[in-house]
């Protein structure tokens, strides 16, 4: 039997509403697209070098484990450095300008590589100098950028916008290990290099064509850089949620640093994979934050968003368990699947919180509480990659597998020992739970922003 009058009337009804809420997406917002496109190669880039650079070190410079760890603890030490002052800075300025500088100034400093590797003149101090330079920009631009999106969408839209970007993210860090590992294979690790330079002049180039205002923050006549910085200290040791969150992130990204370069050593001298099959295994385990993004509302619609954040990274732990059990049979693909969990974790746990941060703090002190976050969160990823490369040095890089899965197993205690642990919605973040609502089938999530 067909469908009567009123059938059909009620099924036209409802496609106009689909259409006029998929053209309410960010993805339809100018300045957002342009943002968004520009975040898409700078995260290809950025993970394209976490990869390429401890890899050229090891395959091209015959590092040893411990100088691996010093080029990954280059690529990461300005988060402990200028973590706080950046913070500072930005909130003085436009926060696009500062997009556009500092991709041009990470593409020059990565394109004194291939440039030293032609000359024939790359050594391992110049490689270092290289990575510091990039390091040092790509802190202030992690910071200009997540206090650029509540001046480019508006403070109701930022779920979905973090939500996007989260996905770009995933994608960057599924892609970019494979491309890495292709382009080194292809054209030798110093050449390689090229490809992310090309990234960061792409992303430049897509942020310089936002034409949305980007006003200049008022000048306090009585600003002070040392009373900015503990302003944003204030703000986030004194919220108990964002110090667990803190604490909680801080933790897992320490120990995940110590076991990232000693994994690329282990797989390339200890198990003899080529470039591109360690592009491989780790695009496995980053294909996790494509899932974890996915499943992230579904699962904190089901758990609430305090147990999600905690079982996740839990989970993420457990899953760290079977990584170094990587040998070069059937186990490699177990470590690969543990790899695989780990990111999916994290994922999972990213995209709950990030909002959360942004939604909670003023505008004036966007820049600081990120700064500050990152300060606390990402400057544990130096010392990580240096203890990790330090204990390589004298255990070997198996070992500090083992230790620093042990450590990610203990990560969520911040979390479950604070009011988080049964919360099932965050404070200030009625929309949190559609944090993943937009994300794309494809897309995944982040990892610890």
């Amino acid at each position: 039997m067909g469908r009567t009058a009123r059938d059909r009337r009620g099924r036209g009804a409802r496609g106009p509403g689909r259409w006029a809420r998929f053209r309410a997406s960010l993805a339809f917002h100018p300045g957002f697209r342009r943002l968004w496109l520009g975040d898409a190669a700078s995260q290809i880039g950025a993970t394209a070098t976490l990869f390429v650079l401890p890899l050229l070190a090891a395959t091209v410079l015959d590092a040893t484990p411990f100088q691996v760890g010093l080029v990954s603890t280059s690529t990461t030490a300005a988060f402990l450095l200028l973590g706080l002052p950046t913070g500072a800075w930005v909130d003085r300025m436009r926060c696009r300008r500062v997009l556009i500088i500092a991709d041009a100034g990470r593409a020059l400093a990565l394109a004194t590589i291939p440039l030293a590797a032609a000359a024939g003149v790359l050594t391992l101090p110049q490689l270092c100098l290289a990575a510091l330079g990039y390091g040092a920009l790509t802190v202030f631009f992690d910071v200009a950028y997540q206090s650029y999106l509540p001046h480019l969408v508006g403070r109701d839209r930022l779920v979905e916008g973090n939500a996007k970007l989260a996905a770009t993210q995933s994608v960057a860090q599924m892609g970019g290990p494979a491309a890495g590992g292709a382009a080194v294979q292809a054209l030798t690790a110093p050449y390689a290099v090229v490809a992310n330079v090309a990234c960061f002049v792409w992303s430049a180039a897509w942020i310089a064509r936002i034409r949305a205002p980007d006003p200049r923050p008022p000048r306090d006549p009585d600003r002070h850089l040392g009373r900015e910085i503990g302003e944003g200290l204030r703000f986030v040791f004194g919220h108990r949620l964002l110090r667990a969150i803190a604490g909680c992130t801080g933790a897992f990204n320490l120990f995940r640093s110590a076991s990232q370069p000693m994994l690329i050593v282990l797989l390339s001298s200890g198990l003899g994979l080529s470039a591109a099959g360690i592009g491989l295994f780790f695009t496995v385990g980053a294909a996790g934050g494509v899932a974890g993004a996915f499943f992230a509302r579904r699962i904190a619609a089901a758990a609430g968003q305090g147990r999600t954040m905690w079982t996740s990274t839990a989970g993420a732990g457990l899953c760290a368990l079977l990584v170094p059990l990587a040998q070069d049979d059937w186990r490699l693909w177990l470590a690969a699947a543990g790899e695989f969990g780990l990111v999916f974790g994290a994922a999972v746990y990213d995209v709950a919180q990030v909002s959360f941060r942004q939604r909670l703090c003023p505008g004036r002190l966007l820049g600081r509480m990120n700064a500050t976050m990152r300060f606390l969160v990402w400057g544990t990823m130096p010392l990580g990659a240096f203890l990790g490369g330090a204990l390589a040095s004298v255990a070997g890089p198996r070992t500090v597998l083992w230790v620093a899965a042990a450590g990610m197993t203990t990560a969520f205690l911040p979390l479950y020992l604070s009011p988080l642990r049964g919360l099932r919605r965050l404070p200030g973040t009625e929309a949190a739970g559609e944090a993943a609502a937009s994300v794309p089938s494809g897309p995944g999530a982040t990892g610890g922003r």
